[in-house]
């Protein structure tokens, strides 16, 4: 008997929508517009319109960058948002940051994650054991088909391990939609199950796309390549390797267990799971395909670059060795700001592209964007994230970390850039009426933060008095604080986010056409990079593993090998090398990478997940939120720029945050899964 697949064509959406049996039975329609497995996979058209629709699942609550009505877990120590707070806005509602941050979330909100991805994952792997039967593709397509499929149902489980932990594995083929809930019930796999699964089948649909997907190198980084499969892998194994699911001994990890009392995050500690990881990094590092992005440098003009300090090293040399002949300020905000579009970016690995719904990068910008641009004004970022940041000459900045006791010693410095100060060129890019604390600092900086007196360009403004403005934060400036508005949407710290602003985005009149469209950043090399760096550093034997392609590599902790994640965001970001005691400490080289992944990947989503994976989450997460005191005028700047704690911002951090609860219904309807510890449902 012919098999069959029931589904409607939505020749309008250009997607197709999967039922089940039990709900497609009961259309008269659906038996007009049924067709049979080999004809849809038979066709071209219809085989496209299917991988559409898995594509499409990662749309939505899966973005792995968006504004925070979609994935809140962009935001975490180093940036928040003040809006959606009913304790200062009664008309709200919703999952505001400080519900977010102290736990008061539960079992409905957002759930979209685990009911997109398991649909996608069965609309793949119908796609996968059927795209044999096409007969308008050639052999190579097919099997390119079969990998882009394979690589979208390996990403939406590594989506779901990522944010609820260790999670059920379907059984690829046999299943019968018929059958009873408790006949399909299925189990949690342990979260080495999980990463072993998703990381063999990222290699298996990196070897499927290898001559076409290839091929279509940073062109596809809005669709499944090579390139973006092994980079996942390389995610996936790291965090496998990572504390939190190697060698864990804690209580919560004791009572994460399956439906028969199995443990789920591994207590015993394997080294060589930081080897494979670092060998998958060093897999797509080989590839050859992507590189940072670089500005020329720009010798003249009110904007030129402004250089470095010389370091006797990176600041003598070209890049890729050196940052001579580059503006690293202008290359680190172009790989976000939109100046690039997907394909010309090369280090975008993969992205959803700038075709995002809802609560897309351009509605993260609108939320950044000060009053004097329409902008609500209300995302910004921490004294912690601030403090982070380097010195222009690689040295800490004065007072780093004093209010939260990690400090050296050493005192902020005070005054402010003065009108002769600017006119003699002091201090760039710093304009007058600026706290000389954000002087001489890393570029980076610079392209992130919009510290109290930044200079805004607006050049989408219609009116040239509203371009090319500076905006302060003090209460008495309505240019850039909003407290006096009528849903107090102001800025909590005085800090606001710069990090995706192009120069001419603005949002007067609420138009979001005013923002210039950014490509979302889900995997980028940089982060490739300092995760191989990482995961050496771990090591403390050697190990030979294969790559990706069969040859082996020699895997142990080697200075050149990590300086090869290391030294390239270090140059583009125009700061200068770890001394050499660095490198010669693992644990003080831990430090740094995890500093340069809070500085290097703020706002992307990164920091989330990266202190849960470390561990560090239960300190991180509870420290208090400091900040300027935004509660000062311009008559009190000294007292603005003095860090107090935010008491409009709270923190937390309980043994249930580490992962998202499972929604009520699920558990109900799979009797053999298990919630996450902490949310009263089989704990």
């Amino acid at each position: 008997m012919q098999k069959k697949i029931y589904f409607v064509l939505s020749f309008m959406l250009g997607a197709c929508v999967l039922f089940s049996c039990k709900d497609a039975l009961k259309s008269d329609q659906y038996f007009k517009d049924r067709l049979t497995t080999d004809k849809v996979f038979k066709s071209k058209a219809y085989t496209e319109q299917w991988l559409a629709h898995v594509y499409d699942e990662f749309k939505g609550e899966n973005a792995d960058v968006a504004s925070k009505g979609l994935t809140p877990h962009c935001f975490a120590d180093d940036m928040f948002y003040g809006d959606r707070d009913k304790d200062f806005d009664p008309s709200k509602n919703e999952l505001s940051y400080n519900m977010f941050k102290m736990g008061q979330y539960n079992e409905n909100d957002k759930q979209g994650t685990w009911t997109q991805c398991y649909r996608g994952i069965r609309n793949a792997s119908t796609f996968i054991q059927n795209v044999y039967m096409n007969t308008e593709m050639t052999p190579e397509e097919i099997e390119d088909y079969r990998g882009q499929a394979r690589f979208a149902r390996a990403y939406l489980y590594w989506l779901l391990l990522r944010k609820y932990g260790p999670i059920p594995l379907l059984p690829e083929e046999g299943i019968d939609y018929t059958d009873s809930y408790a006949e399909l019930a299925t189990p949690r796999s342990t979260y080495e199950e999980c990463a072993d699964y998703i990381a063999n089948e990222m290699l298996q649909a990196a070897k499927e796309m290898q001559t076409l997907g290839m091929r279509r190198g940073q062109d596809g980084s809005s669709r499944a390549t090579c390139g973006a499969a092994l980079a996942t892998r390389a995610k996936v194994l790291i965090f496998a390797a990572s504390p939190l699911a190697n060698g864990n001994k804690s209580s919560f990890a004791a009572r994460l267990t399956d439906d028969t009392g199995k443990r789920l995050l591994s207590e015993d500690y394997k080294e060589e799971k930081w080897a494979k990881a670092a060998a998958a990094a060093r897999d797509v590092i080989e590839l050859g395909v992507y590189n940072l992005y670089t500005a020329p440098l720009q010798a003249t003009g009110s904007d030129a670059t402004i250089i470095p300090p010389k370091d006797n090293n990176f600041s003598e040399k070209s890049w890729p060795l050196g940052w001579a002949n580059i503006d690293p300020a202008r290359s680190y905000a172009q790989v976000f700001d939109g100046t690039l579009q997907p394909s010309g970016n090369p280090e975008l690995i993969f992205t959803r592209g700038t075709n995002q719904p809802n609560e897309s990068l351009a509605q993260m910008v609108a939320h950044q964007l000060p009053r004097s641009a329409t902008g609500w004004n209300t995302h910004g970022l921490t004294q912690k994230l601030v403090d982070a940041y380097y010195m222009n000459d690689g040295t800490d900045a004065p007072g780093k970390d004093k209010e939260i006791g990690r400090g050296n010693g050493s005192e902020r410095v005070s005054g402010y850039v003065s009108e002769d100060d600017y006119n003699k060129g002091l201090y760039k890019p710093l304009r007058p009426g600026v706290s000389l604390q954000y002087a001489n600092r890393e570029p980076r900086f610079y392209a992130s933060v919009a510290y109290n007196g930044s200079f805004w360009t607006l050049l989408n403004e219609s009116e040239a008095v509203n371009r090319n403005q500076q905006v302060f934060y003090y209460i008495d400036d309505n240019k850039g604080n909003g407290m006096n508005s009528a849903n107090a949407y102001w800025l909590r710290t005085g800090f606001g986010v710069k990090k995706f602003v192009h120069p001419s985005d603005t949002y007067q009149g609420g138009a979001e056409s005013r923002i210039v469209p950014k490509a979302e950043p889900a995997i980028r090399y940089a982060d490739i990079l300092l995760l191989y760096a990482e995961a050496l550093n771990e090591l403390d034997g050697s190990y030979n593993i294969p790559s990706w392609r069969g040859e082996n590599y020699t895997i142990n902790r080697d200075i050149v090998q990590m300086q090869r994640g290391i030294h390239p965001v270090r140059i583009r970001g125009g700061v200068p090398d770890y001394p050499v005691s660095v490198y010669n400490s693992k644990n003080e080289l831990r430090k740094a990478l995890k500093r340069e992944r809070f500085i290097e990947l703020m706002g992307e989503g990164q920091r989330y997940y990266d202190l849960r994976r470390w561990m560090d989450a239960p300190v991180e997460e509870s420290l208090p939120i400091y900040g300027c005191n935004v509660m000062m005028g311009s008559q009190e700047k000294d007292l603005f720029h003095r860090p107090v704690a935010v008491w409009a911002l709270k923190t937390t951090f309980a043994d249930k945050m580490w992962f998202w609860p499972i929604s009520l219904n699920e558990l109900k309807r799979n009797n053999r899964l298990t919630q996450n510890p902490g949310w009263n449902y089989n704990d």
